[in-house]
């Protein structure tokens, strides 16, 4: 069966591009190794059993950088590890509980907010300009509320303590919005930085 080639090539492809197996088992690892890293910078919330962290610029960021595939399986090796036990996730905790928990949503759409953003930078190249990284950031922040949100509404009822919509949002969107974003524009400039320094070379 004929491989389809995409328009654009994302940024570690493009620094490492001969394909081989030990060269995408490499950058997996790396990509949840540093999405591991992100996540220890983490705030708790008195008031939401969601923390702010910075594992979900690593998450996008891993997608931008790898592709849809190599970002998807990266993410996927990043939840094997919490769930064996690994100290990856935010805090430096780890355990199938914290999978199970209500946050469990949010690790769970990881995957597939990776594997958004990376296939937005293969058919578009939104990374390599500004308001396109932005772009595709947002679009994978919100895959990562469609998917955390209701299984947080979902561990709040069963726990006795769902409040209403505005009492949920209140826990589980609307104090990361801020942070989101900083994050989002964030990106927005190390990416096409890193393609402009390409250039350069």
């Amino acid at each position: 069966m004929k491989t389809e080639v995409l328009p654009y090539t994302p940024l570690m492809k493009t620094l490492w591009p001969q394909r081989t197996l030990a060269r995408d088992l490499l950058l997996i690892l790396a990509g949840s190794l540093f999405v591991a890293l992100t996540a220890q910078i983490a705030l708790p919330l008195p008031f939401t059993p969601v923390p702010i962290t910075g594992q979900t610029l690593g998450v996008l960021l891993v997608g931008a950088a790898l592709g849809s595939r190599l970002g998807f399986l990266a993410l996927l090796a990043y939840l094997l590890e919490g769930a064996m036990g690994l100290p990856v996730f935010a805090g430096g905790t780890g355990g199938i509980a914290k999978i199970l928990g209500p946050t469990g949503g949010f690790l769970l759409a990881f995957p597939l907010a990776a594997g958004l953003v990376g296939l937005l930078v293969e058919r578009f190249g939104l990374d390599r300009s500004f308001f396109g990284t932005l772009l595709a950031m947002l679009l994978g922040n919100a895959l990562l509320y469609l998917v955390g949100l209701p299984w947080l509404a979902a561990w709040l009822m069963g726990a006795g303590k769902f409040g209403g919509v505005s009492a949920l949002l209140a826990m589980g969107l609307f104090p990361f919005i801020p942070g989101d974003l900083v994050k989002a524009v964030l990106a927005a400039l190390l990416l096409p930085t890193a393609w402009r320094f390409l250039g350069r070379k």
